[in-house]
């Protein structure tokens, strides 16, 4: 048997399946749990968010028929989205001067619950990084606890559906595309406290709302608008673009240098050989000064160096000073003619002039040493010119 109770314009009726039915002026409201949100409001019924609409309907029949306060007037009619016609919002929806002065956005909306869908709208074109949690901390569930949902924002699947769609705005021009790429559904019901508290909570960001427009009227999107004001324009999404050729630039070089040393075919230096042709170079290059040098020859009875023994000392000096390692005996020689004695100091003297002659020219004094061997050892018993000299030899 069916149930039935009025409260204004309001009809609920249970019929005998259970099923719940509300109609606002003899014509069937579309969103049944909604309705009776409003006649609950109305009436001063306390509900439980945890009702489904046969308990909610059924409780609320009772609580009518029980003796609830008479409905006033009833004008308006309730929260829907094909509402006709909109009254201005209250003085506390209305910017102060000061806030529209400093306002960044406003939004204009057919109806209380698309304003508010358009409020957050909004906040995404002022903040289009924001992602769904950043949507909750802005606008936490306080705002609005008489939704009748969990949240005031889900994310919707690929298809643009979501798992629960009752109570939430589910068209693709309603849906809230977050900076990561998610889309996101709106909780569609909106009391009038929670309206105007989501109102004064949108003036924190400096968005502030119109009057409502009609449902013919300029709200496009999801039925609402919005304006941009003094001079404000919106952020442009930034598209974090791939740097690919960075890292192919990084491949191709790493690939390059692999390649290198693969390819490269290792300098094998034969290190012994090397050193044995400098060792010959620079022997030859010793013997050829020695054989110089030991035929610059001096004046009999003298230990000054003539121009050619000077000449060649002072290739020996430049071979030393390249070959650091080099050591030198430099050693004196007289003819037989005159006293033993003398002669023996004549080619010590002859021995040092040389020696004083390579330190002149840069050469350590401990890499040189001077002997005389007097008459001792003549080259040639028949010349006495050529025993005056002096020679070297290396010091190993």
């Amino acid at each position: 048997m069916k149930k039935q109770a009025t409260y204004g314009d309001y009809i609920i009726t249970i019929n005998d399946d259970n099923s719940v039915a509300v109609s606002f002026k003899s014509e069937e409201c579309s969103n049944a749990k909604k309705a009776l949100r409003e006649v609950s409001e109305k009436a001063g019924f306390a509900y439980d968010e945890g009702w489904n609409t046969r308990q909610y309907g059924a409780k609320l029949v009772d609580f009518l028929n029980e003796g609830a306060p008479a409905a006033a007037p009833q004008q308006q009619a309730p929260v829907e989205e094909e509402e006709k016609e909109r009254s201005t919002p209250a003085k506390s929806f209305e910017a102060s001067a000061k806030e529209s002065a400093s306002a960044k956005v406003r939004v204009y909306g057919k109806a209380q619950n698309r304003t508010a869908l358009g409020i957050v709208h909004a906040y995404m074109v002022m903040y289009p990084h924001a992602t769904i949690e950043d949507l909750r901390k802005a606008f936490p569930g306080t705002i609005n606890p008489d939704s009748g949902v969990k949240d005031l924002f889900i994310y919707a699947d690929e298809d643009g559906s979501a798992p629960d769609w009752n109570g939430y705005f589910k068209g693709e021009d309603e849906l809230v595309t977050t900076g990561d790429g998610k889309k996101v559904a709106v909780a569609m019901l909106w009391t009038k406290p929670s309206f105007e508290r989501m109102v004064a909570h949108a003036r924190t960001y400096d968005i502030v709302v119109a009057k409502f427009e009609k449902a013919d009227g300029g709200a496009k999107k999801g039925g609402f608008r919005l304006e941009y004001l003094n001079g404000y324009v919106p952020p442009v999404p930034v598209v974090k673009k791939s740097k690919w050729w960075l890292w192919l630039i990084i491949v191709l070089l790493l690939a390059g240098i692999a390649a290198f040393f693969a390819l490269r075919k290792p300098q094998v230096v034969e290190v012994e050989k090397v050193v044995e042709v400098e060792k010959i170079v620079y022997v030859d290059r010793v013997e050829e000064i020695e054989k110089d040098f030991n035929a610059a020859t001096f004046i009999q009875g003298k230990a000054e160096l003539s121009d050619d023994a000077k000449f060649v000392l002072h290739d020996l000096a430049q071979l030393m000073q390249k070959h650091p390692e080099l050591k030198l005996r430099l050693i004196g020689h007289t003819s037989s003619e005159g006293d033993p004695a003398f002669n023996q100091r004549l080619s010590e003297a002859r021995a040092q002039a040389a020696v004083d002659f390579l330190i002149s020219r840069g050469i350590p004094a401990d890499r040189l040493e001077a002997e005389g061997k007097g008459s001792s050892e003549p080259l040639d018993v028949n010349n006495p010119e050529a025993n005056r000299r002096t020679e070297f030899v290396i010091v190993e």
